[in-house]
């Protein structure tokens, strides 16, 4: 293993102006430290970062947690906080609370013993208006940052969020514009902040437009693939009549969609269809999907320049994040009546 006494004795110089010339100290100069870090680079001068921290009291580490990297509403998120972070010089900590509290807890821990600088947490939604792995946080004064919407028992912490309401409703008055005045809502799960700002911004839709809610037209369809299409089947089955379906996420639009196109429902001449998020798979679905574009790729940089502004002590405000139109090919004028 080299060290910096070795480097030191290669160059002809202290191992204080080494150590100097590798921490970029500004009384060691410009040609002096070229020339000591292109002897470390060319030896495999490895940095102790252990060491670097206690000096520092700074691990370099900020930890991320998600609920799954396989969510493709968190990959961009996530691929925004390691480049950024890359730059900035930390190493990113990824762990998966499967949506699991007990999980979730387990995991902040572990990266609390890792001495990480800040998290970042996309949390595990529940009732409950408190939660004692976040009241610790705050005791501890930790560096958290959140993921999305805030609940109660994580509103003490500053947030990146997308004006989800706002989105929603803007489907919903496109589908309204194109003449559809039975819009079915398949909605996400009730403990779901987010799940609940969409179905708001779709009943602010309605109201506008002086069309009266019917609950009839809400239908539960989780997050997934598969409860979409369970929600389908039950529209289906129901026909409640309604020339639209809103789906709370693009994975529910899209199982919605595959029953909706393998019983002969044709989309959007039969049935408009939104869906909600932009992942990659809706504009490359079987009917390109109308849908709101998440920017989640912004809200990873947007997390790190929060993350960065409260280690260096400074007061911060929550982000909240625009979420743009897609209008593609599922969604169209309402169909005329016979």
């Amino acid at each position: 293993m080299i060290r910096l006494k070795d480097i030191a004795e290669k160059a002809g110089v202290s191992v204080m102006t080494v150590s100097k010339a590798l921490r970029d100290a500004k009384d060691i100069s410009v040609k002096t430290k070229a020339r000591i870090r292109q002897l470390a680079l060319e030896m495999g001068y490895v940095p102790d970062a252990m060491a670097q921290s206690l000096r520092t009291r700074s691990t370099r580490l900020l930890g991320v947690l998600i609920a799954s990297s396989t969510n493709p509403i968190f990959s961009r998120t996530l691929m925004a906080l390691e480049e950024w972070g890359f730059q900035l010089g930390y190493e990113i900590l990824v762990s998966h609370s499967l949506n699991q509290p007990d999980r979730e807890e387990t995991c902040i821990r572990r990266m609390l013993a890792r001495r990480v600088d800040g998290l970042f947490v996309a949390p595990v939604y529940r009732f409950e208006q408190t939660a004692p792995i976040y009241e610790e946080l705050k005791r501890q004064k930790t560096p958290v940052v959140i993921l999305g919407r805030r609940a109660p028992f994580c509103g003490s912490f500053p947030s990146v969020e997308v004006d989800e309401i706002a989105a929603s409703k803007g489907l919903t008055d496109h589908l309204i514009g194109n003449g559809h005045r039975r819009i079915a809502f398949f909605s996400g799960p009730q403990v779901s902040p987010s799940a609940q700002d969409r179905l708001e911004g779709y009943k602010r839709a309605l109201r506008d437009a002086d069309i009266e809610f019917d609950d009839r037209l809400v239908y539960s369809a989780g997050s997934t693939i598969d409860e979409g299409a369970k929600a389908a089947a039950q529209f289906i089955d129901e026909g409640c009549g309604a020339t639209a379906v809103q789906c709370v996420n693009d994975l529910v639009a899209v199982g919605a969609g595959n029953v909706f196109l393998n019983q002969g429902v044709r989309v959007p001449d039969d049935i408009s269809l939104t869906g909600f998020g932009n992942i990659l798979t809706s504009e490359h679905y079987r009917v390109p999907l109308t849908t709101a574009r998440q920017p989640k790729f912004r809200m990873g940089a947007q997390a790190m320049e929060l993350m960065q502004a409260m280690i260096r002590h400074e007061q911060v405000k929550n982000r909240l994040l625009s979420a743009e139109l897609a209008l593609r090919q599922s969604s169209g004028p309402a169909p005329k009546k016979a």
